[in-house]
């Protein structure tokens, strides 16, 4: 693919995932100092198209879709009818068409998955990962780029969105911007992006900015793992309780109404690397594992910062990570309420 080999000539390096790398040092040092670009190819995007898209989306994702305007967009999941989660996306406008950014490991299944069930629906799914360049711009001068680019002002407000001649752009927090780009333009983009002094930075930026953001992305190695309000999907309005149903959505109101949640995600930092899928552990649970990792990324010197999927009476007796014995994770605050 172009886009990649023109990543490559940048200096990056892409792992099995897609995901690009730079220099991690300076990766960091623009996310915390200037402004951090990052392309975002371990993401694809799903579209769906046709006059019936909204009402069948409705009828599978956890979000309202119908309250989707042309410059808003919003996360939401898919569940098992068992309410356990096989991927949360951002859902996003174009047009009459709907887009669904996802993990782009996950996007095969999760697109045959979905057309299964559109029947005699007018909609259809298809991959729109190369006809959009995702880009990931995030640090303290992130929003003076953005502004550059557009000539013009910026969304005040988070996730709402704003075209452009040569894509669209999404605000989705006061420092953290997502870019969706005509792939015919997206070099020459990048390039201005660049002039104007953002530098540009691996996906471990972007995730870290994602944990710190409290937006756990479901993983191959956690599918199924979580209901919604495990991973605090109704805290990032990823979960409608007034609309009508979707798969899981008994388990998932009566979770909110009637049972006790035992488990909820929480930010933590580590001396050591941790990964997704790797199980913590609390001196109360008796060998039992207490949670599990759900979202990891470096922030240097050895440390590393995660979203972990923890049991709530376990906070008051101390997590650790691979054992009982293992290094201490400790709490760091989320940008949202963790109603235990």
């Amino acid at each position: 693919m172009a886009w990649l080999e023109f990543l490559s000539a940048q200096g990056a390096q892409f792992d099995a995932q897609q995901a690009a790398t730079f220099d991690i040092s300076t990766s960091l040092a623009a996310l915390q100092n200037s402004a951090a670009l990052i392309p975002l190819t371990h993401f694809g995007l799903i579209r769906f198209s046709g006059e019936e898209t909204i009402a069948f989306l409705q009828a599978q994702l956890s979000s309202d879709v119908k309250k989707l305007t042309a410059a808003s967009c919003q996360y939401s999941s898919y569940s098992t009818p068992k309410g356990r989660m096989l991927a949360n996306m951002l859902v996003l406008p174009e047009g009459d068409d709907r887009l669904l950014m996802l993990p782009r490991d996950l996007l095969p299944a999760i697109q045959k998955r979905l057309a299964m069930f559109v029947m005699r629906s007018k909609t259809k799914a298809s991959d729109a990962s190369n006809e959009r360049i995702l880009l990931g711009l995030t640090g303290p001068q992130a929003a003076t780029h953005a502004k550059q680019l557009l000539a013009a002002d910026l969304p005040n407000e988070a996730m709402q969105m704003v075209s452009f001649p040569q894509g669209w752009l999404v605000r989705l927090e006061a420092d953290r911007f997502l870019i969706g780009l005509q792939a015919d333009n997206a070099e020459t983009i990048w390039q201005k992006l660049c002039e104007f002094g953002a530098t540009p930075a691996g996906a471990d930026c972007w995730t870290l900015t994602d944990i710190r953001a409290g937006i756990p992305w479901v993983q191959s190695t956690t599918q199924e793992a979580f209901v919604p309000q495990m991973a605090n999907m109704e805290l990032i309005g990823a979960v409608s309780f007034k609309k009508g149903c979707y798969p899981g959505q008994e388990i998932v109101a009566r979770t909110q109404y009637l049972g006790k949640l035992k488990r909820r995600t929480f930010r933590v930092v580590a001396d050591t690397a941790m990964h997704v899928g790797d199980a913590v552990y609390s001196p109360e649970m008796n060998g039992q594992a207490s949670g599990q990792i759900a979202l990891a990324a470096p922030v240097g010197d050895g440390r590393w910062e995660a979203l972990a999927v923890i049991q709530l009476s376990s906070l008051e007796h101390g997590i650790h990570l691979g054992s009982e014995e293992g290094p201490c994770l400790s709490l760091l605050e989320l940008p949202y309420p963790v109603h235990e």
